[in-house]
This record gives structure tokens, C-alpha cells and sequence, in this order.
């Protein structure tokens, strides 16, 4: 099964909304052309800065930067765009390829949740304790092969047998199939506006669930106060210690992302999609007949050039290892969207790579303790620059939209 067309979708989330949209020929009706991804980041909630680390046994400590808004996106831009859903679930994999084939036939797009630990252009090692059951839009099949879009450019094949696996990973998720119809026109207007209100929230006041500090303004100072502090014992200083761990937090490994990874290749674009946001906001200036919103936007521009800033400083060049390292984990992320399943060899090559210079990390760290001080602050001066750019398009924002 081949198939030229080429997808501009590149989150689980939004990217798959905006490739089944695409593919159904579903036009926005502001543009004329397909529903952008950068405004479907804006209904889902826009973007957010969140912080945390976790430990697992047998695991290396890990941080997760989440640079946009993490609360359901997903049924939240269905929900506030009126799009009705068809959604299909089983508990038995013969059904679960039977339903796949019979919506196809009827010349339907569905998306197909399923584990990415499972799927072999992933190249990511299987795990009893890892799974990751993420949306992707199936575009064909002929009973033995199947042709998926997810977040490559270029369409992806895969035997029933190993989606039928993937897509059974997890309970909650398993089987599960579901078909859109187009959004309702009427509710765009309504959709941006409470995406807009909840970027703000999210922003400056405390989550849904969790401590206050993990998210938003909150969470850009605890972070930046850890990066210097010296006696908390979840300072970086003491739980991101010189050597593996520090290594790990910033540069991650091919099962794990690190802080780069998370500014710069688990978003829709790199600058911790503060580009795409201030893309959104041009739109929804427009939809809104709010032209103050630009202005927003522009500050989101200036803060998205500081996050470039602070993925390069994670990764500095003049460090070798971490140099090499950054220049891998982007080169493994651009050669999956550019050429999809045919860069698979040389993914694997550089998968080996960062393992290779994960375990290097242990014995040859390349920072001092005074290096790594010095490295550490210089993050904390981007943050807190940051921090104070998206304040004031956080202050416009608000302004803009009352």
C-alpha cells in the first residue's frame, strides 16, 4: 500500500485532529483551508509551563518539562468545536480488525489509539513498565498491512498484526476506534475564546490537579530557584548531581525524554510551540475581531526565540558530549518527519549512539561541579527572561480578550 500524500500534523494530539480533519477535506471557515494545527493547540488550552521530576526503581531520575496544556486537550477541542464522534471499542482483536477494515471500506479516516513502545518505527526498547497509548490516524489497510499517519510527514506502514498488538496495550484505551465529522462552525468563535481563557489560567492560576507550583509563572520560579539552590534536596545541584543523572535530565536517552527533548522535538514545533501559539493568536485576532491579540502574539514570538536560547544552552556546542548529544537527538527527530519508516536504519544507528554516550556519562562526565554551576545558572538568567517576556503577553492576553 502506497500513498503520496504528504501530512503536516506532528502532535498525538492535535496533529491527528488536524490530518483527519485534512484528510476528510474539512476547510476552517476563516481561511478556507484546513484547520491549522496551531489553532487547534489554541482551543485545546494553548500553552503552559509545567515542571517535575520523577524516580522510579531501577530507573534514572528524569525531569518532564510540559510546555502546553496537559488537561484532556484532546476531548477538550472536540468538545469546544462541536465535532461529534463515532467511537467503536472491543475487547477482542479479531472484532478490533474487523471494525478497522469495515471503516476504511466505508471511505472513513479513524483514529486508532496505541502503544508507541509497540510500534516498530518507533525503535523504542519494549518494557513491562512502559506504555504509551497515543492517537494516530489510519489512512488504509489490506488485511495485512496498514498505512498510519503519525506525526511524520510521510505515511507509515505497519503489519495488522503488530497495530492489532499496540492498539491492545492498555485497557482503558484497547481497540478503541473513533471517526469525526467536521466542527461546527458556529462554535469557532466560542472555542477560541475558552481556549484562550484557559491558557491564561493555566498560566497564573493553580491547575486542576496538582501543587501550584508545578505549573504556570509558579512553576518558572520554583525552577529557577532549583537550578541554583544548593541545599534542597530536589535542587539540581543534589538530585540532578554531576554525572549520569545530570546527563539524563538534559539530554534524556531513546526511551526517555530529556529537558531538550521537551523544548524542542515532544512538541508541534521546536521553542516549546510559543511560535505556534503566537501563530494561533493571529487567527484567532481575526476570528475574534480582536486585532489586540497580535500584540500577544509578538511578545509569544520574542519568548519563543528565548526558548531556542534555552534548548541551546541545555546542549551547549562547546561541550563536546552535549553537543553531540543535542545534535543526535535533533538529527533522529527531523530525519522521522522528513522521511518517516525510510530513516529507520539510521535512527537505530543514532539510538545506539545515545546509549553509547548515556553510559559514557557515568564514568566521563564532561562538567566539573564548578562547570556544572556555572551551566545551571546560565539556564536560570534564560528562564527568568522568559518568565518575564510571557508575563507581559500573558497581561496583553488577558486585556485583549475582556
Amino acid at each position: 500500500m502506497k500513498t503520496k500524500t504528504q501530512f503536516t500534523g506532528r502532535h498525538w494530539e492535535t496533529g491527528s485532529i488536524h490530518n483527519a480533519l485534512a484528510m476528510q477535506g474539512v476547510k476552517a471557515p476563516h481561511t478556507g483551508e484546513p484547520y491549522s494545527e496551531a489553532l487547534l493547540l489554541g482551543i485545546s488550552g494553548g500553552i503552559t509551563f509545567g515542571y517535575f521530576t520523577f524516580e522510579y526503581k531501577g530507573y534514572l531520575p528524569h525531569v518532564a518539562i510540559l510546555t502546553r496544556n496537559t488537561f484532556n486537550p484532546f476531548s477538550t477541542m472536540l468538545e469546544r468545536l462541536g465535532i461529534a464522534q463515532d467511537v467503536q471499542q472491543t475487547s477482542k482483536p479479531d472484532i478490533a480488525e474487523k471494525n478497522l477494515q469495515d471503516t476504511l471500506a466505508s471511505g472513513l479516516y479513524p483514529l486508532a489509539w496505541a502503544d508507541q513502545f509497540s510500534l516498530p518505527y518507533n525503535d523504542l526498547t519494549s518494557d513491562a513498565a512502559m506504555w504509551g497509548m497515543m492517537p494516530l490516524l489510519v489512512i488504509g489497510a489490506d488485511g495485512k498491512s496498514v498505512t498510519v499517519a503519525d506525526r511524520s510527514s510521510q505515511p507509515l506502514n505497519i503489519s495488522m498484526v503488530d497495530l492489532t498488538k499496540a492498539r491492545g496495550r492498555v485497557k482503558e484505551d484497547k481497540y478503541r476506534l473513533m471517526t469525526l465529522d467536521a466542527p461546527q462552525t458556529t462554535k469557532l468563535a466560542g472555542a477560541v475564546q475558552k481556549g484562550i481563557s484557559q491558557a491564561i489560567a493555566l498560566f497564573t492560576e493553580k491547575p486542576p490537579r496538582g501543587a501550584h507550583d508545578n505549573f504556570g509563572f509558579a512553576a518558572y520560579a520554583k525552577l529557577a530557584e532549583l537550578l541554583v539552590n544548593t541545599r534542597n534536596k530536589h535542587s539540581w545541584e543534589r538530585y540532578f548531581a554531576p554525572g549520569v543523572r545530570m546527563y539524563h535530565a538534559l539530554a534524556g536517552s531513546p526511551v526517555q525524554p530529556g529537558a531538550y527533548h521537551w523544548v524542542n522535538t515532544w512538541v508541534t514545533a521546536n521553542g516549546a510551540d510559543r511560535r505556534l501559539y503566537a501563530d494561533f493568536l493571529v487567527e484567532a485576532a481575526h476570528i475574534l475581531k480582536k486585532p489586540a491579540l497580535k500584540e500577544s502574539a509578538e511578545k509569544f514570538s520574542e519568548s519563543h526565540q528565548l526558548w531556542l536560547k534555552f534548548a541551546e544552552a541545555l546542549l551547549p556546542d562547546e561541550i563536546p558530549m552535549l553537543g553531540e548529544s543535542k545534535k543526535l537527538i535533533q538529527k533522529k527527530h527531523d530525519l522521522f518527519i522528513q522521511k518517516g519508516e525510510a530513516a529507520l536504519p539510521e535512527i537505530k544507528q543514532i539510538n545506539v549512539h545515545l546509549n553509547e554516550l548515556l553510559e559514557m556519562s557515568k564514568t566521563d562526565f564532561p562538567l566539573s561541579n564548578a562547570q556544572a554551576v556555572e551551566l545551571r545558572a546560565s539556564l536560570r538568567d534564560i528562564l527568568l527572561k522568559i518568565s518575564a517576556v510571557e508575563q507581559t503577553a500573558v497581561d496583553l492576553l488577558q486585556n485583549a480578550i475582556v
